[in-house]
């Protein structure tokens, strides 16, 4: 009659740790998850910070690049007007087209007249307009009308070396708000959303 043969081999003492190794169950202890969570929070934290600040950042841009354009369009309509010399050589001003209203008119406004002191200042009949969300002009006068979103005021000063031949036209864009002490300095300050030209029209032969 045959034997059996039977080895025997010493077995590894039984742990809890390596009962979850062998069956697949290792994790994180509470501490490491609640610093875990604290480091994501406040990473969190900081990028919706970010956010806020770039969203703020793009929309001033956005303003300030929209008071631009409207600044540039009434230095251009300012810098078309007549201001020249005609036929026998005599100067030209024109000191009559209206240019508060959408549609330019011949007669009725200010020209290149020398606007009063301070226009960039306050609102000026004849020296400023008023601007709706979309860009239309709701023409001039000294009260924003409802709708108004913008206000564009200008100035027109002969050159104290020149007067007679070269004019200096500026034009300020502000938002349609209480500016604060912006309006009552002697040069009127500029609010970091706004937009502010200055250019200058020296006359020339018709």
């Amino acid at each position: 009659m045959a034997l059996a043969k039977f080895s025997w081999t010493a077995e590894r003492p039984w742990t809890a740790e390596a009962d979850r190794r062998t069956r697949g169950e290792g994790g994180f202890s509470i501490l490491e998850v609640l610093i875990a969570t604290t480091i994501l929070t406040v990473a969190l934290s900081a990028l919706a910070q970010l956010f806020v600040i770039s969203t703020r950042a793009n929309a001033g841009a956005k303003t300030t690049s929209y008071a631009s354009v409207l600044a540039q369009q009434k230095m251009e309509q300012l810098r078309s007007l007549m201001f020249g010399f005609d036929n026998l050589g005599l100067p030209i001003t024109d000191f009559t087209t209206n240019i508060t209203v959408a549609s330019e008119q011949v007669s009725g406004g200010k020209g290149l007249s020398a606007s009063p002191d301070k226009s960039l200042g306050r609102n000026t009949d004849g020296y400023c307009d008023f601007i709706d969300q979309f860009g239309n002009s709701l023409g001039g006068g000294t009260t924003p009308p409802a709708g108004t979103v913008y206000i564009r005021r200008w100035s027109i000063e002969p050159l104290p070396t020149n007067p007679n031949n070269t004019l200096v036209f500026q034009v300020l864009v502000t938002r349609y708000r209480d500016r604060g002490t912006a309006d009552d300095a002697v040069d009127v300050k500029r609010l970091p959303d706004e937009a502010r030209i200055i250019s200058v029209k020296t006359r020339k032969a018709a």
